[in-house]
């Protein structure tokens, strides 16, 4: 049976008269005056069938905690078991019961149980109490986007290949251990062979042939995948099933990768980005090109700040849409949750076009001023050049928090998996974020 809170604490919880000691205990004290939240985070942890009976595990209010913990600090799962043991300070922010030491594989379990959801609403709760209390009043805002790489690494048409191939050889590998008997061939060194050719063969026509010699392997293999498969299911038990199910996840993604491949190589085709497959294990990726900068794979992120610098609002977004097409919603999000317009509104250039800023100006908004004109007057757009001269430099402050969210909390690259677990990698980093910057903001 899993309880929402720790009920008795510990008289040796104590902060250290330390900074960061001090800071976790303001944030301890926010948690503790809103502990409807535990609640959502006890839903989250029995959503699987948990029953209300059987061994204690971790309490709702400790998994919360470690998971801040975690973000606060960009801690791996085994430091966060190390210095919950080893630090006084972490074990009185983490409510533990008494002579409790969580096991890495225990946080892992419960933490990644959070969901997005949850985590968002922790945010809103957040910044009501920063309205409530005068911190931040969502009346002045900028917006800005940025990108959260995924867990992947640089993805080539042959490197995706050579994944391909040791995915489905470990398959087979597998399903022989399950009985199957059909006869294949292991062509992992074949394969390995022909993507390092491909790496430092110069000339597109020497490269075309290792390639198709790579792409007649993995078809070759695929064949062999498919055979398995239907033979198989003669194979009862929870083992074969699992089975089964990697190879219903893995089949399509590998055909993808195959067929994006002829047409690329083969073909000559350029192969628009929503169509291509950047990683076999994280096929949520998308590809994202800002500008004319780098590459990067993961997800566009759009962000409100306010002048407190808390973050009001966040959208993980799908795909790779133009800024602009995205800037009436991130408006019409913060109307819904302040209930009015903000009086004042910076964004960057890439958001500017004279419908955007006719429908700003038509929802109540009184100065809009992108940080590019792109055609627009600054007449149009604000009361005076002083009052855009003052917003654009208030719009570049949102650069230093975007700064500060990657290489303090962990923004720059999620290091969880899967589509869901990325947007909570997320959420938790801002709610981290915010919750550490509320305490400093009351402080002062």
């Amino acid at each position: 049976m899993r309880q929402e809170r720790t009920v008795q604490g510990s008289i040796f919880d104590l902060f250290a008269e330390h900074d960061i000691g001090r800071e976790l205990e303001a944030m301890s004290q926010w948690l503790d005056g809103h502990r409807d939240l535990l609640k959502l985070v006890a839903s989250d942890l029995c959503r699987q069938g948990v029953t209300q009976t059987g061994r204690q595990g971790l309490p709702s209010e400790a998994v919360l905690r470690c998971a801040l913990l975690k973000q606060y600090r960009q801690l791996s799962y085994q430091e966060l078991a190390f210095h919950l043991e080893d630090s006084a300070s972490f074990r009185a922010f983490a409510r533990l019961p008494w002579g409790w030491s969580p096991k890495k594989s225990v946080l892992h379990k419960t933490i990644s149980a959070i969901r997005a959801d949850t985590w968002e609403a922790v945010n809103k709760l957040l910044l009501a109490s920063a309205r409530q209390e005068r911190l931040e009043s969502g009346k002045v805002v900028r917006m800005d986007s940025t990108v959260t790489a995924a867990l992947i690494h640089e993805p080539s048409d042959s490197s995706l290949l050579w994944d391909c191939l040791r995915v489905m050889v470990r398959l087979l590998q597998q399903a022989g251990s399950l009985g199957s008997t059909i006869p294949w061939h292991d062509h992992c060194r074949a394969a390995k062979k022909r993507a390092r050719a491909i790496e430092y063969t110069r000339g597109r026509p020497k490269r075309v042939q290792h390639y198709r010699a790579l792409l007649r392997i993995a078809r070759n293999t695929l064949g062999y995948l498919q055979q398995a498969a239907a033979q198989l299911p003669l194979t009862a038990g929870p083992a074969g099933e699992l089975w089964q199910a990697q190879v219903r996840h893995y089949q399509p993604l590998i055909a993808q990768i195959v067929a994006q491949t002829e047409r690329r190589v083969l073909a000559g085709e350029a192969v628009p980005a929503g169509e291509k497959l950047v990683s076999l294990f994280e096929p949520h990726a998308d590809i994202i090109v800002k500008g004319s900068r780098d590459v990067d794979y993961g997800h566009k992120i759009n962000l409100t700040t306010g002048g407190s610098g808390l973050i009001l609002d966040l959208v993980i977004e799908a795909g790779n849409p133009a800024d602009s097409e995205r800037f009436l919603p991130l408006l019409e999000r913060h109307i819904a949750f302040y209930g009015e317009a903000p009086r004042q509104a910076a964004a960057d250039g890439g958001y500017a076009s004279r419908e955007n800023l006719r429908q700003a100006k038509a929802l109540g908004v009184g100065d809009m001023a992108f940080h590019k004109k792109s055609g627009l007057k600054i007449e149009d757009m604000v009361r005076s050049r002083w009052v855009y001269r003052k917003l654009r430099n208030f719009r570049a402050g949102i650069e230093a928090g975007i700064s500060c969210l990657k290489r303090t909390y962990g923004l720059a690259r999620c290091t969880w998996r899967g589509l869901e677990h990325f947007k909570t990698y997320v959420w938790s980093s801002v709610v981290a974020y915010n919750l550490a910057l509320f305490a400093r903001l009351r402080s002062t």
